[in-house]
């Protein structure tokens, strides 16, 4: 199994241009985002063809590099491999786990999308290095998945493995607490970060509070 120590964020950002703001620029979003702390960062524009999704991968892969941080691509195993990002973040509809650590290689970080404490002990079997887990808080974004899994579950999950576990779903600045008692390795973001007025502060704030043990 991967070293849990080959994660070194805390903030994962997920991007999302449908929750951009009007006349706001992905890009652009990112980069500041990076400016307020964030040093993860997933590329998951689904509704994007290959062709689409090349040049925006490059882009962030470009700016990733010059802020130090880490770029996984969503599911894409070929656009990782192409611009060469840190890794990929898989669901349960994509490859599987040992699949890509072979197409990627020993080096690549892997992280794997989970909704139940099953799902994170089968991710950390399969030799993912860190998984998101939720949604904890309700959210439009993650309704697909059901109700809330709540904090709870969070916590259970957290104290049965040592695989780095990022909360998501829902998650606002006033939840910081309760995620880090709960034991989380980090928080997965969307909107907070995304769909804020300003990104860069929205990011410094999250990321000062967020200070696991």
């Amino acid at each position: 199994m991967p070293s849990p120590g080959r994660i070194d964020f805390k903030l994962y950002l997920i991007t999302d241009r449908l929750a951009l703001p009007p006349g706001r620029n992905l890009v652009e979003t990112v980069a500041a985002a990076l400016q307020g702390g964030v040093r993860g960062v997933q590329l998951r524009e689904k509704d994007l063809s290959p062709r689409e999704l090349l040049p925006l991968a490059l882009e962030l892969r470009a700016l990733t590099r010059r802020f130090g941080a880490r770029l996984l691509i969503n599911d894409r195993i070929d656009i990782a491999q192409a611009v060469e990002a840190d890794g990929v973040h898989l669901a349960g509809t994509s490859l599987p786990t040992a699949i890509a650590r072979r197409l990627l290689g020993p080096a690549a970080l892997i992280g794997v999308s989970t909704h139940s404490l099953a799902e994170v002990l089968a991710a950390a079997s399969e030799g993912a290095d860190f998984v998101t887990f939720g949604p904890i808080y309700p959210t439009a974004s993650k309704a697909a998945y059901g109700p809330p899994v709540g904090l709870d579950a969070l916590r259970s999950a957290c104290a049965t493995t040592t695989l780095p576990i990022f909360a998501l779903g829902g998650i606002k600045s006033s939840h910081i607490s309760q995620l880090q008692s709960a034991g989380a390795a980090g928080i997965a973001l969307i909107s907070a970060i995304i769909s804020a007025a300003n990104p860069q502060a929205a990011a410094e704030n999250l990321s000062q509070q967020f200070q696991p043990g």
